[in-house]
Parts: structure tokens; sequence; C-alpha cells
């Protein structure tokens, strides 16, 4: 295997030096630096979104005049020309990517490092940013990249759980957590992976509900949402994370009824995926009995923040995780493309929803 490529590139704030791909230890040491790193900027997360065989490592380190470095996650398509293909960080399904750093990131960083990323052959470059990063980086993007604006939800984990309980739950929250505490649920967490087949016959379960709620033919969402999460991945996910991964299962009289998957590193937990039967699930209100234990646990592992992903505003999971205390954050895509991709794939959906008469939800 051929070692790093170390350039000197020329950009409109002065000349960076890029190492590509980075290498394992640089990029682990700024993660650990960065107090604001998230599971899915890891290397070990790169590892995930290369073991499903689509992809392989393109990641940048920027090395500044300034002293300042800064690791940019980015993947390309495999098997494809360099014209057609995409560099992203990360590709939509695989969530926020976007710089890792050893110190504060200015415009004039940032302006670099989207210089760089401009002149790239790839037909479409784009990352996605954590929302600590928004404002800087918006300061910085230039005209050739557009913006796809996203929102995720995001609870402050600071005081530890007594604080979270009394003072950001909100009431009917926990009530909710003391009707399943008196219900005859049961909880399990696992970080092995062993819940992945269990998990993944809720997930199933799941898209029927789904397909029925949004007027969707069941055969579309059932390829649609599995070859968004296949199997395989949250099968990769659990054994490359390891403890780092952990499901968590509610049961009502042995049969599995809720779960989630959350994800953890360092002062920050992520819910990735949720699944339940709805029918066995909401009456006794287990979605919200596993918040409250995964929340509780990722307090104990010292986190400061639970991610609850993004959804849209004013729909009733945006409600659900209002009711825990998570705020709205914004967390942008910039993207550049040298033909309208995007565009037209839009155009497309759009128009495949309008004659299923599909129904966001």
């Amino acid at each position: 295997m051929n070692g790093p490529a170390v350039l000197l590139i020329n950009t409109s704030t002065g000349p960076v030096h890029v190492t590509t791909p980075v290498p394992r230890e640089t990029w682990w040491m700024l993660a650990h630096k960065d107090a604001a790193t998230n599971v899915t900027q890891t290397p070990a997360w790169l590892d995930c979104v290369c073991a499903t065989g689509r992809f392989r490592d393109a990641s940048r380190l920027y090395e500044f005049e300034s002293g300042g470095r800064l690791v940019l996650p980015l993947v390309t398509r495999l098997r494809r020309p360099p014209s057609l293909t995409a560099q992203e960080s990360w590709p939509g399904e695989w969530g926020i990517g976007g710089p890792v750093s050893s110190g504060v990131v200015g415009p004039r960083e940032a302006r670099a490092v989207f210089d760089d990323l401009a002149r790239l052959p790839a037909l479409r470059v784009g990352l996605r940013l954590r929302p600590e990063d928004s404002e800087v980086w918006s300061r910085a993007v230039p005209a050739a990249f557009q913006e796809d604006r996203h929102t995720v939800q995001v609870l402050d984990l600071e005081g530890g759980f007594g604080t979270v309980w009394e003072r950001r739950f909100h009431q009917s929250v926990r009530r909710g957590v003391r009707r399943a505490e008196r219900s005859d649920v049961d909880v399990e967490v696992n970080r092995t992976g062993r819940l992945v087949p269990e998990f993944y016959q809720l997930f199933e379960q799941s898209i029927v509900r789904w397909a029925a709620r949004q007027h969707e033919p069941l055969a579309l969402a059932r390829w649609r949402r599995k070859r968004a999460f296949p199997r395989e991945r949250l099968e990769a996910v659990a054994d490359l994370l390891g403890e780092s991964c952990a499901i968590w299962m509610a049961r009502r009289a042995g049969e599995p009824a809720a779960a989630i998957v959350v994800l953890r590193h360092g002062h920050h937990a992520k819910l990735w995926h949720a699944a339940m039967n709805r029918d066995l699930a909401h009456p006794v209100r287990a979605n919200h009995l596993l918040h409250r234990l995964a929340i509780d646990d990722a307090c104990a592992a010292g986190c400061l923040r639970y991610d609850f992903g993004g959804s849209r505003q004013g729909v009733s999971l945006a409600a659900f995780k209002e009711g825990f205390g998570a705020e709205p954050f914004t967390s942008p895509r910039y993207y550049r493309e040298r033909l309208p991709v995007s565009a037209v794939d839009r155009a497309l959906r759009k128009a495949a929803k309008r004659v299923i008469r599909f129904e966001e939800g």
C-alpha cells in the first residue's frame, strides 16, 4: 500500500500543507484534543463507512502557517473515475463529518479548506458540519458551494442526570417514564452486537408503519429504507465500535417492543437509530424509559451532550425530542457540483412523491 501523499496547496488565504489520507495516529490525537469531536468524526467511523465496500479513505490533514492542524474526514466512491465520483464528509446517510482540529479554527482556515475542496476533480464534493462549526464556516463558504440546511436536536447534559431530570425533562416525559417503570417492561442493554437481529426485526416492522403513515407503497418503502440502512451496516458499526455502540432493548412479555442504538465518543452521545412495535411500546411509553436510561448512562460516562439527531420541526418526532429538553441547532451541509446532480435528484424525488401522494411525517 502506498503511503500518504504530502502536497503544498496555494489557497486564497496562503499556502497550506495537505496530507492524504490522514495517518491514523494523527487523526486520533486531534480527535482527543478536540472536545467537540463526535463519534462520527473518528477513524473508527471511517472504518464503518468503508466496511460497506463502496468507499475508500480520502481524508485530508491541513497544516497551516499559523501552526494549526485540521483533519477533514472524507471518503470517495470506489470503482468510479475521478470526474464521476463524489468525495464527501460524509455521504448523506452517514451523518455529520466536518473538521476535527487541535485549536480554534477561524474563517481563514475554513476558507483555505473550501479552496482546496473546490479544486478536487470529483463531480461532487461535500461536507456536513457539526453545529459548533456552522457560524465560522458559513462566513467562509465561497459562492461555488451550495447549502443544504439540516437541524439536529441536542440535549444539554451539564449538571448530571439529576439536573437533566428535574430541569430539562418536561413533566409529560417524567410522567411517561414513571408509567413505563410501573408496567411490565423489561430493558436490556448490550454492547457486543448480540441484539442486532432483534433490533433489525423491529426496524422492519417499523417500515410497515412508516409506509402507511406516509402513504407510500410498502414495497417501495422497504426498498428505500433497507437500502439506506441495511442490516450489514448495523452489524459493521456494532462490531467496529464495540463498547461505543449500545443497543437498548425494551421487551413486553419477552417480545421486543422498542429499541434504540446509541453511539458514544468522549463527551458526546448520539442516538443513531430507533425502531418499535407501536402496539406494544406506545401504551406503556417504552421509548420514554429507553431514553431515560440511555441519558442516565451517558451522564454517568461523563457525556455533556445527547444528540437526538435530526427531524423536521413541527412533526411529532421533533415534539417527542423536545419533551426531553432537546434544543434545535443548525448543522449545514455545503457541497460543490460540476453538474446539477442534486437539483435533478430533488426534482425526480418531488415528482415521485407527488405521484404516490407521499405525506411527510
